[in-house]
């Protein structure tokens, strides 16, 4: 009887596929993004429930008040700039996280 080599099992449930990033995001903004819940309403190239985060980087230059505007939105909510729907705040999150977090964003033109 031949030796069968095993493999590990893998989840192929359809509503996991391509939900979950492969490797390690480079730079502190992208971890903090990979390790936060964005990714239930936001994806990278394509709109889900909130803006894709290309849109994003297209509609606002990475500036220092644009910077600050949004990392505001990240941590207190807003509705309007993309919507009816409105963003849930997220009151937790220091500013200076935020910033990097938004600072990533704004990178994927």
């Amino acid at each position: 009887m031949a030796a069968v080599a095993h493999q590990p099992q893998v989840d192929t449930n359809s509503s996991k596929i391509g939900t979950s990033p492969v490797g390690k995001p480079a730079g502190k903004g992208a971890q903090l993004v990979a390790a936060s819940d964005c990714g239930s309403c936001h994806r990278e190239g394509e709109k889900l429930i909130g803006p894709a985060y290309r849109d994003v980087a297209k509609k606002y230059p990475e500036t220092p008040a644009n910077i600050a505007m949004l990392s505001q939105h990240i941590i207190n909510g807003g509705a309007g700039h993309w919507g009816d729907i409105a963003m849930t705040p997220h009151p937790g999150l220091s500013e200076s996280d935020a910033k990097e977090m938004v600072r990533y964003v704004l990178s994927l033109k």
